[in-house]
């Protein structure tokens, strides 16, 4: 039976956990066996620069949080050596960095994660990362809006000068008569 002190550590622990996952955009679930210490490194710091908290912590304490955040069926995936990121902002950068070290590293596995409130399994936390970035998004939409302004411009542009070209070449001819 743990010490009185050393439950209460556990509660603080998954209390403060609960809450991070609780005001978090997404987070990820991983089996991170396997991968190499320098990987790993590159990875921690990826996910860092992205505004990402990865946090290896007991699978029994991951579950208690999970549970108390509202997703439960996460549980069911902690099994081995499991950690968690979890994206404060941005609800895809997680699942794009991790999934770019679980396509070079064959052993590390997604396995599962949530956003805005909602469960996803592997699959759907590899369909996330698919999803451009915002920046990319707004670009996309920015560029689609703008393309046939343009068009309407140059148009418009066009029938000016035509106007122009008419309307100056009748004085010109006046001038050499």
């Amino acid at each position: 039976m743990p010490s009185k002190k050393i439950l209460e550590q556990k509660q603080q622990a998954v209390a403060e956990l609960t809450e991070l996952i609780k005001a978090s955009a997404a987070g990820v679930l991983v089996n991170y066996q396997g991968i190499k210490v320098e990987d790993d490194t590159k990875m921690r710091k990826a996910l860092r620069e992205a505004g990402v908290k990865y946090m290896v912590v007991k699978n029994s304490l991951t579950g208690r949080a999970c549970e108390a955040a509202g997703y439960g069926e996460m549980k069911e995936h902690l099994n081995g050596m499991t950690a968690i990121a979890i994206s404060e902002n941005d609800p895809i950068v997680a699942a794009k960095v991790l999934k770019e070290y679980a396509e070079k590293v064959e052993s590390f596995q997604i396995l599962s994660g949530y956003v805005d409130g909602k469960m996803l399994d592997a699959a759907g936390v590899n369909a996330l990362a698919e999803v451009p970035s915002k920046e990319i998004l707004i670009a996309k939409f920015l560029g689609s809006i703008r393309s046939p302004l343009y068009g309407f411009a140059y148009a418009i542009q066009a029938v000016i000068d035509k106007n122009n070209e008419g309307g100056e070449a009748a004085p010109a001819e006046e001038a050499q008569a």
